[in-house]
């Protein structure tokens, strides 16, 4: 199964579905998707909400392994269930969608103008209950808000230091060193992130495999030495707060780069909808995602 799905992510033709909005993210989600905090009163309930919104998603016809290779999903997704499959035996089994994980604890305070990822220290056992679970690989994300070189290094050390640790325990980690789309000076971020990558790229040893998910960038194919290294599967974008419009736009024009969009993926879908207007909406997001992940 390894094989097959890491085959379908170095060589497919498609995007990833970024299903894992977290603790934090939650109820912004549910409300885009016209579910309003008062709709539940506490925490149980407003995560049985999220995973009926991911299950519609994910049982629509429109998602399907034509147009999305992959999906990530939050843990409480991955513990869950899907028409009596665990969720991610449920998209490989059933979808042909090769399923990931988000595996960090949200960001650490601002620092130099960065935000680290906080420390994990049961990172160990969830690789294990992942691992249980059919997961293929993972997510962890970071923010870079300024062209600091000393905190952008810092942030990519820690990505790849927690890597590697992901590496050992049999899956692929996807490495997400966001620059923040506002920064004031994300061309220069950008440059001094792809010089750390590569620095980190080029120390892997050859049976060491990482994908990145990374800002769509300011000057376009700038990241085209990454989707081409050995040791990276595939590079895919975050949509990062630009309208799904915006990004695919953007993402057009970075060739061999191809989308992990959260929000621009669900845009416009309603709790409220029938599933044939549900259903109609989702399959035109997917294809307009899909035409730009694929030039």
């Amino acid at each position: 199964m390894q094989k097959e799905q890491f085959e379908r992510m170095k060589n497919g033709q498609g995007f990833i579905a970024a299903l894992d909005q977290s603790g934090g993210s939650t109820p912004k989600a549910l409300e885009l998707y016209g579910i309003a905090p008062d709709a539940y009163s506490n925490e149980t309930e407003m995560f049985d909400l999220v995973h009926d919104m991911r299950t519609r998603l994910m049982t629509s016809p429109a998602f399907n392994s034509d147009s999305i290779l992959g999906a990530i999903l939050f843990e409480q997704t991955m513990d869950r269930k899907v028409e009596d499959l665990y969720t991610a035996d449920y998209l490989w089994e059933k979808k042909g969608v090769v399923p990931f994980l988000k595996v960090d604890k949200g960001l650490a305070e601002e620092t130099d103008g960065v935000q680290l990822m906080k420390p994990n220290p049961n990172l160990d056992e969830l690789l294990h209950r992942a691992n249980e679970r059919h997961i293929f690989g993972t997510k962890m994300r970071s923010l870079i808000k300024e062209a600091n070189p000393e905190a952008i290094k810092k942030v990519v050390d820690q990505q790849f230091e927690v890597g590697k640790q992901i590496i050992a325990a049999g899956l692929v980690p996807i490495i997400e060193p966001e620059v923040d789309i506002n920064s004031k000076d994300k061309e220069k971020s950008e440059a001094l992130l792809k010089n750390e990558i590569l620095s980190q790229l080029d120390n892997l040893s050859e049976s060491d495999n990482v994908m990145l998910k990374l800002s769509i960038p300011t000057i376009d194919n700038f990241y085209e030495e990454l989707i081409e290294h050995p040791r990276v599967v595939r590079v895919v974008a975050l949509s990062g707060g630009y309208t799904r419009e915006k990004a695919d736009e953007a993402l057009a024009r970075n060739h061999g780069l191809i989308a992990s969009f959260s929000r621009a993926l669900s845009e416009g879908l309603s709790a409220s909808q029938s599933d044939e207007e549900y259903n109609a909406l989702l399959k035109e997001s997917i294809k307009q995602i899909y035409n730009a992940s694929i030039t």
